[in-house]
């Protein structure tokens, strides 16, 4: 019996990700879509969730990221094998990709649940001895290279999991795609479907696509109509030939490029944003589609740090599997939570003077910043005045910690981390400030425990949903953030964390607004009520980490989508 025969009889729905954060130790990730994955792969082996999850197995990563001598950002190749991790399964299957054949392999990585649960991982590979040069570096780096390199692994992803999935042997009856890498996979369903019937259903579309809306769920997580991949007709035409007639696909792609998440919003019965107010901003993108919304959450045991499991062990023994228990969290002796935070913030301020040689105090306020360095998160906020906020710091004494990747074609990415870098030894002696290169998973879970308040500032409404504060929250981690993505859903003011900005005032007046919320509320309460401090982590817990977790998440997905597809209009 191998690996993967026993879950083949009960397995028939599929999550596809262009990246899953499956464990540390495989960089097929770049950042937050890629945790989300995970994180909901995890649920459904803990939930025994009849899912397989397929992703491409990205043999170079994203990136390593260090500091220059400039401290810059510089990246490397995040090489792995996947030997030595997965199983290669002997089956393959070939898609054709400017008239040739591509043969993709499978390798099996069997993600165990703590419960007894498993889910199989699928991680796509073209580096094959069937294959030529350019053919075998398709799914060597994840968002690598250009347009051409981008749409093939769309491709192998959408046309070749799906061909894979039947040569394994599973019966799928329900394809959930993770944002619109995976749209081509619909789309390959449609063809199988030409129309039983005269006239066509919809013009201009000779297919049966009802068939292919009862079996898709799409989650958008694009804020914006610039996020969504899209791709010259020209460029298509040449890579995917006669795969399907030009007139059906500008009808379902977009007249004048293919827009994937058009194509999965025209061949999905049932779309969800991934945070009510997200939900609002996709309607507003794309108007005339039903959008539903289920917000993300994050997976409790991989995030909670294990002091703080200890405690949640007395307060509800099975709160891994059922995480809603964690709302006893304000019964926890106050004393104690603020002991098991003690333990994960060394464990931050280990990180920070190992990464960034920055000595920080246990007894300050640690304020952390940690997501994808791109101008829209707004890391400089916090600093766009540093002499006001060393006179903060100079009354109401604090520490701040920085960290995330820019892409490698971000300009200005990595050059918001020059100018982070830049603030630190401005403020040196004032207020002390560290960027940690390298951030991942694993340095991702000591930020999140360690941190005495978690800092977004994204720039409204570019914020989808944002998982990183909810991951602070499940270890009593307030945030300070502005009202955007599930912030809207958990900020409870002065009980779970404070908002940035007041309704009706423009972004332009978030920096002052946030100085504002440190000095005149959460660093007074931080320093001259530890009570008060210690209650609003407990809430925290309480009211957001028992909330907003990937159980939740999954179960609304079994019940809501994948039972229940809902077949709409076509727009």
């Amino acid at each position: 019996m191998s690996a993967l025969d026993r879950f083949l009889p009960n397995t028939w729905i599929a999550y596809l990700s262009m990246e899953i954060a499956i464990r540390p130790e495989i960089p097929s990730y770049s950042g937050g879509l890629g945790i989300l994955a995970g994180d909901a792969a995890r649920s459904a082996a803990d939930l025994n969730l009849p899912m397989v999850f397929v992703t491409l197995a990205s043999r170079e990563g994203y990136l390593r990221q260090s500091l220059d001598p400039e401290r810059g950002q510089a990246e490397q190749p995040d090489r792995w094998d996947p030997a030595r991790l997965a199983t290669p399964l002997p089956a393959m299957a070939a898609v054709e990709i400017e008239g040739r054949p591509v043969w993709i392999r499978p390798w099996l990585h069997v993600l165990e649940s703590p419960t007894g649960g498993a889910v199989p991982v699928l991680l796509l590979d073209t580096d094959l001895a069937e294959n030529d040069a350019p053919a075998r570096g398709i799914t060597g780096p994840l968002y690598g290279g250009d347009d051409a390199l981008r749409l093939q692994q769309e491709i192998v992803l959408g046309i070749g999991g799906e061909r894979l999935l039947a040569a394994l042997g599973f019966e799928i009856s329900t394809y959930h795609l993770n944002e619109g890498h995976a749209a081509l996979l619909p789309l390959a369903l449609l063809r199988r479907h030409p129309m039983r019937s005269e006239p066509a259903m919809v013009p201009d579309l000779p297919y049966d696509r009802e068939r292919v809306l009862e079996r898709c769920v799409f989650t958008t997580h694009t804020p914006v109509a610039a996020g969504t991949d899209q791709f010259d007709y020209a460029l298509v035409d040449r890579l995917l030939g006669d795969f399907i007639e030009r007139p059906v696909l500008q009808r379902l792609a977009g007249a004048d490029r293919l827009n994937m998440t058009r194509l999965a919003l025209n061949l999905s019965g049932f779309v969800n944003g991934v945070a009510d107010r997200h939900r609002e901003t996709a309607e507003r993108l794309f108007p005339g589609y039903p959008i539903r919304a289920i917000t993300n959450g994050v997976h409790p045991t991989t995030w909670v740090h294990p002091a703080l499991a200890r405690l949640y062990d007395r307060i509800g023994p099975h709160w891994r599997h059922e995480p809603e228990l964690l709302v006893r969290a304000d019964t926890i002796d106050p004393s104690e939570l603020r002991a098991a935070h003690a333990e994960a913030k060394a464990g931050l301020i280990a990180a920070v003077r190992d990464r960034a040689g920055v000595t920080l105090d246990p007894t300050r306020p640690t304020l952390v910043f940690a997501r994808r360095m791109t101008g829209y998160k707004r890391p400089m906020l916090v600093l766009e005045d540093p002499e006001r906020l060393a006179r903060i710091a100079a009354d109401l004494p604090f520490q701040l910690v920085f960290a995330g990747k820019a892409h490698p074609r971000d300009t200005e990415g990595k050059a918001l981390i020059a100018r982070i870098e830049a603030a630190a030894r401005r403020l040196a002696g004032r207020v002390p400030v560290a960027f940690l290169p390298g951030y991942d998973f694993a340095l991702a879970k000591t930020l999140v425990a360690g941190a005495d308040l978690w800092l977004n500032t994204p720039l409204p409404p570019m914020e989808a949903s944002g998982t990183s504060g909810m991951k602070a929250a499940l270890n009593g981690v307030p945030s300070a953030s502005v009202l955007d993505g599930w912030w809207v859903e958990g900020c409870i003011e002065g009980v779970t964390g404070w908002a940035i900005g007041d309704p009706g005032r423009g972004p332009e007046t978030h920096g002052a607004a946030l100085l504002d919320k440190l000095e005149h509320t959460v660093l007074p309460l931080f320093h001259r009520d530890r009570d008060g401090w210690t209650r609003v982590m407990a809430a925290a817990i309480a009211k957001c980490g028992s909330v907003f977790t990937s159980h939740r998440m999954m179960r609304r997905y079994a019940t809501e989508a994948y039972l229940n597809a809902a077949i709409r209009p076509f727009v």
